[in-house]
């Protein structure tokens, strides 16, 4: 697997994964080419509101086997452990199960050949029982740890219905495997006995999906308690901006004091034509002050970061790891001189005029030991392609076609392709890179292929 993994999340946003050791120093780049036709640019689209909007990211303690056949190694044994450890150990057991069956249904989802479909279902419900038999065999008896069990096995049964049950709502359509779909069905009616039998929710919440909703998405911030890691994003460069404020308005108050001047020289006295002319000064002030500190303050803020996050542990508030993020909108011209060169290698037809969006991340993570049986951190940026999409065509344009003497025809879309560049560096190392392609249209993205690098270029190593 690469270092740095890209993969398509819903219908239109794309999410890339990588993994962080102890005392990891990595600068991962992204470079997004928005071509020109798209209609998409600093003039259409605020960075810093792409960025608060449509990036969204997870970072987590990692384990490897994130997959169901081996998350249930990672369950360690209640015996001889305090309460507040308990709790830890189980909420990483149910959350790293969480995630694993998040990330195989997904995987599944995106199958479409009916005779790998289902087998893989039928392979998928078997291990999801399996876990949950091998989970609910270590409940424990002390009433003390059983409420933090519950909670667990609460969440984990009604996630794994649900996830099933969607799995069956988008299956492709087959009379050939009703045995697949009735066995799926029954496990997601047990567990749903389970619940019941257990009185885990009332019947008024049940029967209400908002408030059974809000409750499962309560129990999942419980379970990610100490696990996922605590974010404390700031804004950089506050002090800086109020002070490109303030030079602006000096800038512009000494040329209209000048001009002032100037207007109080040429008319004696106080006269309407004096008047006027201060009015014009003052209202030529409101127009070009906005303008010239907004010109200024982009021309200071260009490459430098735009905000710090600060990753701590929620158990013991320890320090993990610290992130500088950018996000901007560049020339094509100040592209590193391998980025270009890259971008070089499309085809002839790909080679039109292109935005650039680039998103940069600047991690280090801390020396000191993680928590206990983990040194690795993991991070999942989800990056929607929403926004860009409502700026698209629709595809209006039909296709013709003769065969035996009668004219058919066929509609077609409007696509449009995004290379992505990605640039990784691990300490003082030497920047590897990759390059990907999205098709997409209005409504998804249609195909995302990695492409090949120019020769000479550094790829992407695999982990």
């Amino acid at each position: 697997m690469s270092k740095v993994t890209v993969k398509q999340e819903e219908s239109l946003s794309i999410k890339f994964i990588h993994q962080m050791k102890v005392g990891d120093n990595r600068r991962l780049d992204l470079y997004l080419f928005l071509p020109k036709e798209m209609g998409i640019g600093p003039h259409s689209i605020d960075e810093e509101e792409y960025y608060h909007s449509a990036i969204s990211g997870r970072r987590s303690y990692y384990s490897s086997g994130l997959h169901l056949p081996l998350v249930q190694s990672r369950f360690i044994s209640q015996k001889k452990r305090t309460v507040e450890e308990f709790r830890l150990y189980l909420n990483l057991f149910a959350y790293q199960f969480a995630v694993a069956i998040e990330t195989d249904s997904k995987e599944l989802s995106q199958v479409e050949d009916v005779s790998e479909f289902y087998p893989a279902l039928a392979e998928l419900r078997d291990i999801i029982e399996q876990l949950m038999k091998k989970f609910r065999r270590n409940e424990p008896s002390d009433e003390k740890w059983k409420s933090y069990f519950e909670n667990a096995d609460n969440y984990l049964s009604w996630l794994c219905e649900q996830r099933l049950l969607k799995l069956l709502s988008h299956a492709p359509r087959s009379s050939d495997y009703s045995e697949v779909t009735e066995a799926v069905i029954a496990f997601c009616r047990s567990e749903s006995e389970h619940r019941h039998k257990l009185n885990y929710n009332s019947q008024q919440t049940i029967d209400e999906p908002n408030r059974i909703s809000n409750k499962m998405l309560l129990l999942r911030r419980l379970i990610q308690q100490g696990v996922v890691l605590k974010e404390d994003l700031k804004t950089l460069g506050v002090g800086l901006k109020k002070l490109t404020t303030g030079f602006a308005t000096a800038m512009v108050m000494l040329v209209v004091s000048a001009l002032i001047i100037k207007a109080q020289g040429v008319f004696s006295g106080l006269t309407i034509a004096l008047v006027l002319t201060l009015a014009v000064i003052y209202g030529f002030r409101e127009i070009f002050k906005d303008d010239i500190r907004n010109a200024l303050w982009r021309w200071i803020q260009k490459g430098r970061p735009r905000w710090s996050r600060v990753l701590t542990d929620t158990t013991s508030q320890a320090t993990v790891a610290k992130q500088l993020i950018w996000i901007e909108f560049v020339k094509s011209k100040e592209l590193p001189a391998v980025i270009q060169r890259i971008l070089k290698r499309r085809h002839r037809q790909n080679k039109l005029d292109a935005e650039v969006l680039h998103y940069g991340l600047h991690t280090r993570v801390a020396h000191k030991e993680l928590l206990a049986g983990y040194s690795t951190i993991q991070e999942q940026v989800n990056l929607s392609l929403a926004p860009f999409a409502r700026y698209l065509e629709r595809g209006k344009a039909k296709i013709y076609r003769e065969h035996e003497g009668k004219i058919a025809s066929d509609s077609v879309e409007r696509r449009y392709q995004i290379n992505l560049i990605l640039s990784l560096r691990e300490g003082k190392g030497e920047p590897q890179y990759a390059r990907y392609k999205i098709t997409m249209n209005r409504s998804t993205i249609v195909d995302i292929s990695q492409s090949e690098l120019p020769s000479g270029v550094n790829p992407m190593d695999d982990i």
